[in-house]
């Protein structure tokens, strides 16, 4: 179940995240709330998560899925450029996150 709140902290952040851009600065009402509100409903799943994985495996993955995800989604949905170093730096973010979930014996707290 920690997995399941884990990937519900991801993506509900992500998603604040690309509002908060539609935000424009939050002089935009709507998307400026409904991204606090994402903020909000992701610490709310990252707290559930802190129960039962350690605080540095839970936000390494994360903060490194979050920044892989929105980076994909700035360049899908808001036109945002990427790369070539940029998508190495994301490749090894990625490579991370495997490394501690594949390897790490620190994945619960």
């Amino acid at each position: 179940m920690h997995y399941l709140y884990l990937g519900l902290a991801i993506v509900t952040e992500v998603v604040a995240t690309v509002l908060l851009k539609r935000s424009d600065g939050f002089t935009r009402l709507g998307p400026a709330l409904l991204s606090l509100a994402g903020y909000a409903v992701s610490m709310v799943f990252l707290a559930l998560t802190l129960r039962s994985i350690s605080t540095g495996v839970a936000y390494a993955i994360w903060s490194g899925c979050g920044v892989v995800l929105i980076a994909i989604l700035s360049f899908l949905v808001n036109g945002e450029s990427i790369d070539k170093a940029g998508v190495v730096g994301l490749g090894l973010i990625v490579a991370g996150v495997v490394v501690i979930q594949l390897f790490s014996k620190i994945t619960t707290g």
